[in-house]
C-alpha cells in the first residue's frame, strides 16, 4: 500500500474536517447574532453546504475512484441527475427513521428535516462522490471485507462514526438538565458532527497503522 496515498487521504480528511471547524466560525463575521446553538438551524444549513461542496471539489481533483471508461455528456448529466435524487432520497429516509426513534412528528418538522440532511451529507453524500448511485457498490463497501481501497475503508469508519455519533448524541435529550442544548435536534447534530470529524481522523490513522494487513482485491 502506497505511503502517497494515505497522505492524500489524510489530507483530504483533514480538509474536510477543517470545512466543519470554519462553518462554526466563519459565519459569525457576516451574519450578526450567529452561533451554533442560538441559530442552530442556520448552522445546520451552512455545515452540510460546506461539507457538502468540499467533498464535491475533493473528489473531482483526487479522482480517487476513475473509472477508465471515458463517459459521454448525456452519461454523465443522468448521472448527476441520479445522484441528486438518491441524495433526496437519503434525506427523506433518515428523516422517516428519525421520526421512528422518537423525534417529533409534526412539530418541529424543518428541524428533523435538517437534521436527515446533515447525516445525508456525511454519509450518503460521500457514498456518491466515491461509488456513484450504484446500491450494489454501496452494499458491497459496507459489507464484512468489503472495501477495495482506502478511499472505501474511510467511507466506512466515516459514515459509521456518524451515525453513532448522532445516537449517542440522543441519549441526553431526555434528561432534566435544562441545557440550551438539549433541545432537538442539536444535541444529536452535534454528536453526528463530533462523530464525522473524529471519523475523519481515525480512518487514516487505523489504515496506517494496519497497512500492512489491509489487502486490497479487485472484484
Amino acid at each position: 500500500m502506497r505511503e502517497a496515498e494515505i497522505r492524500r487521504l489524510l489530507a483530504a480528511n483533514l480538509l474536510c474536517a477543517l470545512a466543519v471547524v470554519l462553518a462554526a466560525v466563519a459565519p459569525a463575521f457576516f451574519l450578526d447574532g450567529f452561533s451554533v446553538l442560538g441559530t442552530h438551524l442556520t448552522w445546520l444549513c451552512v455545515c452540510s453546504v460546506c461539507v457538502a461542496t468540499l467533498n464535491i471539489i475533493l473528489h473531482l481533483v483526487l479522482k480517487p475512484n476513475q473509472s477508465l471508461k471515458r463517459r459521454s455528456f448525456a452519461h454523465k448529466i443522468s448521472r448527476f441527475l441520479k445522484c441528486c435524487i438518491y441524495f433526496f432520497m437519503s434525506c427523506i429516509l433518515f428523516h422517516a427513521i428519525i421520526v421512528l426513534y422518537g423525534a417529533p412528528l409534526i412539530e418541529l418538522v424543518t428541524e428533523t428535516f435538517l437534521f436527515a440532511v446533515l447525516l445525508s451529507t456525511f454519509t450518503t453524500l460521500q457514498c456518491l462522490c466515491l461509488l456513484g448511485p450504484n446500491i450494489q457498490a454501496w452494499i458491497r463497501v459496507f459489507s464484512k471485507n468489503g472495501a477495495m481501497s482506502i478511499w472505501e475503508s474511510s467511507l466506512q469508519i466515516t459514515s459509521v462514526c456518524s451515525i453513532l455519533g448522532a445516537w449517542f448524541g440522543a441519549f441526553p435529550i431526555p434528561l432534566d438538565w435544562d441545557r440550551p442544548w438539549q433541545v432537538w435536534p442539536i444535541s444529536c447534530s452535534l454528536g453526528a458532527t463530533f462523530g464525522y470529524m473524529a471519523g475523519l481522523i481515525i480512518a487514516p490513522l487505523w489504515i496506517h497503522w494496519n497497512r500492512k494487513q489491509l489487502t486490497y482485491k479487485s472484484r
